[in-house]
């Protein structure tokens, strides 16, 4: 059945593991051929859906599956009445099995093939058949030159299973990739349609399960779960007598000369988003703001760890980092934190002096970086994490014995057990600074709420991504704060305060 990119499963895959799939469906009594119409159907019905004043369709297709479940479309459409030709960029002599049969379904239907050139003209829809899910290292000419011309068309684009040149297992572009208005992906959802590079390359997403049932999916390990209304981790109800001291005490810390916005903004999300109480150790020259800003907080003035010492003996949760810096000060607060004993997030300069050694990680903690701190704390280049974001985010959680949020688009949350979520929910308009902060003080909020690492992790990440579409709809100019009262609402939404 078809599903859209609000309704999608939750389960992700690697390339071979839908491959693998694809061969238990063939082997339980489909025939390759019907689970290739079914692929075609449903990117035909998909594409007449998305344009449908369409009457023009052009073909790029390789010599893979993919470019049989191409021909196939390309004879829907021949039969529809539509002008239709297929540019073969791979040779159609190399066809095999199911796909040459697809190739002479096409040319049986009057299909125009003909050999893709640097100079041929694109016309109509163009719909992207040539390299699929089984693409090894960058792409290559013919393909390069092919891809690119389609980028550079202007017209509207509908890939097969994925864009070709977009690593199914990582979401990087491997040297070029299509940038598709619209991709029909089948049998199971593929990591790499939801993170790195994915969002400027799938377009919308729609996910067809070619009539498989539960137990072909059965005993096939998931790479990673997608975060959604459905599956997210909730906090209790509150019974009607509840107080204060139900819900924990975070304390946050941070706020360096020159960097006080930063720790004001976890403060108040933290306070927004449900901590039962909320204090703050930061510059003395920040308290007089923090007063007028969060009144509701406990501010400490702090100018040395030992002011710290009694404060930490009361609260339940830390959050530290935001606003921090890497001089002194800091380096003294974050070392007091890291022998507290208390469940932590971590954010911005603690973990770049995380990274330089000068500190051990608590355990209990969650940290929360984005690629270029990601990379710091595993020792290569940014380059080489967003090459392969589930790699890096599950290295670092075994490395550090945390729980671990990779920013970025497609965030994913990663666990020492090996447990990974993604969040492919956000907004461009969230392009701006302060967000990393208020995403530490809602972590900690829900930490201290008495949810583990993991859970508010994924349920913190989830509400400030979808608090981002909810303001990013305004367009440009998005302000961190902006988030704090959409997150308030959508958690309210989420998990009532009252049953």
């Amino acid at each position: 059945m078809p599903h859209t990119k609000d309704q999608l499963p939750d389960a992700l895959y690697g390339a071979a593991q839908v491959r693998e799939l694809d061969a238990r469906l063939i082997a339980a009594g489909t025939p390759g051929f019907e689970l290739m119409q079914r692929a075609a159907h449903a990117t035909w019905r998909a594409l007449v859906r998305q344009w449908p004043a369409a009457t023009e369709l052009t073909v790029l297709a390789g010599h893979g599956n993919n470019a049989g479940d191409g021909y196939l479309v390309a004879a829907m459409a021949q039969r529809a009445g539509w002008q239709v030709r297929v540019l073969a960029v791979g040779e159609p002599q190399r066809l095999q099995g199911d796909a040459a049969q697809a190739h002479a379904e096409a040319v049986a239907e009057g299909v125009a093939v003909q050999g893709w050139q640097a100079r041929s003209e694109l016309r109509g829809v163009i719909l992207d058949a040539l390299l699929g899910t089984g693409l090894n290292g960058d792409v290559r000419e013919p393909y390069l030159s092919a891809i690119k011309t389609i980028n550079a068309s202007g017209l509207p684009v509908t890939a097969v299973d994925i864009p070709s040149g977009l690593c199914a297992d990582t979401g990087h572009v491997l040297g070029v990739a299509v940038q598709a208005d619209l991709t029909v992906t089948f049998i199971g959802l593929k990591i790499g349609q939801f993170t790195g590079d994915a969002a400027d390359h799938v377009g919308s997403l729609l996910f067809n399960d070619l009539q498989a049932s539960a137990d072909i999916y059965r005993d096939m390990p998931v790479i990673a779960r997608r975060l959604s209304p459905a599956n997210l981790p909730r906090l209790a109800a509150r019974a009607p007598a509840a107080h204060k001291g139900h819900f924990g005490h975070v304390l946050l810390i941070g706020g360096d000369h020159g960097f006080g916005g930063a720790i004001l903004l976890s403060t108040e999300t933290a306070l927004r988003s449900g901590a039962g109480m909320v204090s703050l150790a930061t510059r003395p020259e920040h308290v007089p703001a923090a007063l007028t800003r969060v009144p509701e907080a406990m501010a400490l003035g702090t100018s040395s760890a030992n002011q710290l010492m009694g404060l930490l003996e009361k609260v339940s949760v830390l959050v530290v980092g935001p606003g921090l810096g890497q001089a002194s000060w800091g380096r003294a607060l974050l070392s007091a934190a890291a022998n507290a004993g208390l469940p932590q997030v971590w954010d911005a300069d603690a973990l770049n002096l995380l990274a330089s050694g000068f500190v051990d990680l608590p355990k209990d903690c969650v940290i929360t970086p984005h690629p270029g701190e990601a990379a710091r704390l595993l020792g290569v280049g940014t380059a080489e994490v967003q090459a392969d974001r589930p790699a890096a985010a599950l290295a670092l959680s075994k490395k550090y014995t945390a729980v671990v949020v990779l920013k970025g688009a497609g965030s994913l949350i990663a666990h020492p057990d090996g447990r990974l979520a993604l969040c492919h929910q956000g907004h461009p308009a969230m392009a701006t600074a302060g967000l990393g902060d208020v995403l530490a003080g809602l972590t900690g909020a829900l930490l201290a709420q008495g949810m583990d690492g993991f859970d508010a992790a994924c349920l913190a990440v989830w509400l400030h991504a979808n608090a981002g579409i909810q303001q990013g709809k305004f367009g440009r100019g998005l302000a961190a704060s902006d988030l704090i009262p959409a997150i308030r609402q959508l958690l309210e939404e989420q998990a009532p305060c009252l049953k």
